[in-house]
């Protein structure tokens, strides 16, 4: 009886072994990505929760492991500098603020892979993912135009930076296409993660006549989004489909497809071993950009032929929505 207990103990040694041995071998097996996600982290229902639904794609459909840091402190080098030293395949920097920040660790690991999204770098070993986030606002403008009952709309940025300017300037092109005479309140709040200064914000607008807010301005956008609800106007939605923030207020949301460059530029490396572009530009004739369903408010059939006529127009280049102020 002792020699089978001696047999079964070794049997269970070795099993555990090589148990082990199989776990690592099938890590080593998994492409591992991991994110330095944008200042709000997240839980701001737009930006960083989109790149995120990405990555949970990639999980279940391509069996990657993924892992991400966040940096409430503003210290990114160390935060990214982490994910190198985790041995990811791909360590990717979500937002343009994060340019500096990694392109100051990438010059330190020439041989690790990097993903800038939001910003393009001219770095040999990191990919630029950015948007036509004016096309999509533009789309944003037109709607706000068709189902407001004023003409005074109210744009907030969070930062007064090139890429918001993206926004504000597709947005007005937008309600100008309907509206030539429509007025456009423009306010940047400096911050992406302060819903009660979007709140106030938003207030001060629709006392100055505003009847529709469109914020690109992250975790600081939903404070606006709900001033809207709040005063009982109208909203929009942006990077993700916020109807949920405000569900009498957002008549729609500019979809940035981020989940989508991510989940793809993932999919590359994950199938062909590398990323083969330096730099990816999504806009609205490859899917990058677009608006969420159209709720709250309705489109008669001639303003739906209108849309649909806008937007065949910005995919086949007639319509050039501008980029600047």
């Amino acid at each position: 009886m002792k020699n089978w207990k001696i047999i079964g103990l070794l049997f269970l040694i070795v099993l555990s072994g090589c148990s082990t041995k199989t776990a690592d071998t099938l890590e080593e097996d998994y492409t591992k990505i991991g994110i330095l996600l944008s200042d709000t982290g997240l839980g701001d229902g737009s930006f960083n929760d989109s790149a995120f639904r990405g990555l949970e794609k990639a999980r279940d459909e391509l069996g990657i492991l993924f892992t991400y840091e966040e940096a409430p402190d503003g210290n990114f080098e160390q935060a990214l500098e982490i994910l190198v030293k985790q041995e990811n395949d791909l360590v990717i920097g979500l937002g343009f603020t994060a340019q500096e920040p990694l392109e100051a660790v990438a010059k330190q690991y020439p041989e690790q892979e990097f993903v800038l999204i939001d910003s393009v770098s001219a770095l040999e070993n990191i990919t630029s993912i950015t948007f036509k986030e004016h096309e999509g606002s533009f789309l944003v403008g037109l709607v706000a135009a068709m189902v407001s009952d004023t003409k005074t709309f109210g744009f907030i940025g969070g930062v007064d930076a090139p890429l918001i300017h993206k926004f504000e300037v597709g947005f007005q092109e937008g309600v100008n296409y309907i509206l030539p005479d429509a007025t456009l309140l423009s306010e940047y709040a400096g911050d992406f993660g302060n819903a009660s200064l979007g709140k106030s914000i938003a207030e001060k607008q629709i006392a100055e006549g505003a009847g529709f807010i469109y914020p690109a301005a992250g975790f600081t956008g939903v404070g606006s989004i709900q001033a809207a609800q709040d005063k009982q106007i109208l909203s929009a939605g942006v990077d993700s489909d916020q109807f949920f923030v405000a569900e009498k207020a957002v008549v729609t949301s500019m979809l940035k497809n981020i989940d989508v460059a991510v989940y793809d530029i993932i999919k590359e490396l994950v199938e062909k071993g590398s990323i083969s572009e330096s730099a990816y530009e999504f806009g609205l004739a490859d899917g990058g950009v677009g608006l969420a369903p159209i709720r709250v408010k309705s489109l008669t059939s001639e303003q739906k032929a209108l849309y649909d006529e806008a937007v065949e127009k910005i995919k086949s280049g007639e319509i050039v929505v501008s980029t600047t102020k």
